[in-house]
């Protein structure tokens, strides 16, 4: 398996601008108020099942000095898993059309 490269928070926010067709602005507190739901969520040992992103289980949990390491299990569906193959190999540039259009009046 190739290794992409790292997903950060800001690519994540400009994908998000870019898939959806919202503003930046807009969709950078949605983003970071998602990521903190799914980290609270982590911690407290929640299962995660989110289409299409997948199943998420925690296998263990240890404390550590600086903070708790997570084994996690991911399932993802098919679809999902051969669309990140697929997008591994494509430009950032994407002629995707948005998910969905912006609210009128923003």
């Amino acid at each position: 398996m190739v290794s992409a490269p790292e997903l950060g928070k800001k690519e994540l926010v400009e994908q998000a601008v870019e898939r959806s067709g919202i503003k930046k602005r807009d969709a950078k507190p949605v983003v970071e108020a998602v990521l903190a739901l799914l980290g609270e969520a982590v911690a407290e040992g929640r299962e995660l099942n989110l289409k299409p992103f997948g199943k998420l289980r925690i296998n263990r949990s240890q404390e550590r000095s600086n903070g708790k390491v997570f084994v996690c299990k991911l399932r993802q569906p098919e679809a999902t898993a051969e669309a990140g193959k697929e997008n591994a190999g494509e430009d950032k540039e994407s002629s995707a059309d948005p998910l969905a259009e912006a609210a009128a009046g923003r």
